[in-house]
């Protein structure tokens, strides 16, 4: 991975500029990232995904949040409506083996669909345990309401992804079930004690710590650091490494959230020196992005390591799979939470 930045980026629009192109060019970053103001249809994306990867000179991982229901960029009409995650629990009365398979089948669903586009990594799926009173920024994003149910229906998602030929990315280590506020716009702080985070925040992360990727919660741990959100913190990352067992490729959440102060260049040089292996830029401003490539490092050593084996799951060729079939099973279970179909969602306009 010499000669690679450890960073990713997102992009302004569903083209590459001149000088988006030029910057990438230049910064090499590991891969990139691309949310609904990127997509338009199909043939759009492939063409972009290709491009990217050109401006480059490399078969680069390019992201994706594609998680269903509220937070799903890639939808309706060119793609699938997919259930929140907690939909699949609820449509089974509660039975998480029957909801673990619904969940793997609409994981391979979804990797079929980001694949065919050249999207070859998911920002999914997310191993949060709310508790009561929690903010709703996660809210029906989570699996469960009890960590071990998160951890069964989060590996059944992971294992759909992979056998699609997509990297999935576990969010948000060590837990951002417990924040009482949403890190996009403020810093979340939990003052819980390590016993009790052990047993219900981190078990979920825990339980499935030899997926590949994972990406960090915004959130002051103050048992663990008393000032520094996960992301930036030596010591909750070293929590996340030796307590959880997790060495898998560590990239941060996004940079440009208002959870984190400072100048980008310090955001990106203070979670990578904290012991994060990426950075992710999210917003698509190339003057940020700029300051971001000042502060991320070479990909390197350990982390180079990690990268590759990361990326080896992204590279893998989709196992056979009917996927009429699955689209099938899951619109008799799911009824109106998943489409069987490309098209607009029951009760949009075309």
């Amino acid at each position: 991975m010499t000669g690679v930045s450890a960073a990713i980026y997102g992009l302004s629009g569903t083209t590459l500029s001149a000088g988006e192109r030029a910057f990438f060019r230049e910064a090499r970053p590991w891969g990139f990232i691309l949310f609904k103001r990127n997509v338009k249809d199909s043939e759009q994306i492939t063409v972009l995904t290709q491009e990217l990867r050109e401006a480059i000179g490399r078969d680069a991982p390019i992201l994706i949040d594609q998680e269903g229901g509220r937070v799903q960029r890639m939808g309706p009409p060119h793609w699938r409506k997919y259930p929140p995650a907690q939909a699949y629990l609820e449509a089974v009365g509660g039975n998480v083996e029957a909801a673990a398979r619904l969940v793997e089948l609409g994981h391979r669903l979804m990797a079929a669909d980001l694949k065919a586009v050249g999207v070859n990594v998911d920002c999914a799926p997310v191993l949060d345990t709310p508790v009561d009173g929690a903010h709703d920024i996660i809210g029906d994003r989570a699996f469960a309401r009890e960590p071990g149910a998160v951890a069964r229906l989060g590996k059944a998602a992971a294992q759909g992804l992979m056998a699609g030929g997509v990297l999935p990315v576990i969010k948000h280590i060590p837990g951002h079930g417990r924040a009482m506020s949403d890190s996009h716009h403020e810093l979340p702080e939990v003052k819980l004690d390590l016993v009790s985070l052990d047993a219900w925040d981190f078990a979920p992360f825990k339980a499935l710590n030899d997926l590949p990727a994972a990406m960090t919660a915004h959130v002051v741990f103050k048992a663990a650091d008393a000032e520094r959100p996960a992301t930036t913190s030596h010591d909750t990352l070293e929590i996340i490494r030796e307590r959880l067992g997790f060495d898998g490729l560590l990239m941060t959440d996004d940079l440009s959230m208002k959870a984190l102060k400072g100048p980008m260049q310090e955001r990106a040089r203070r979670a990578l020196t904290a012991g994060c292996d990426v950075v992710l830029h999210c917003n698509g401003d190339l003057h940020e992005m700029r300051a971001v490539a000042e502060g991320a490092a070479d990909l390197s050593g350990r982390s180079a390591e990690r990268a590759a084996a990361a990326l080896a799951c992204a590279t893998a060729e989709p196992e056979p799979f009917d996927a009429a079939a699955a689209a099938a099973e899951l619109a008799a279970v799911l009824k109106g939470r998943f489409e069987a179909r490309a098209g607009p969602a029951v009760g949009e306009a075309p």
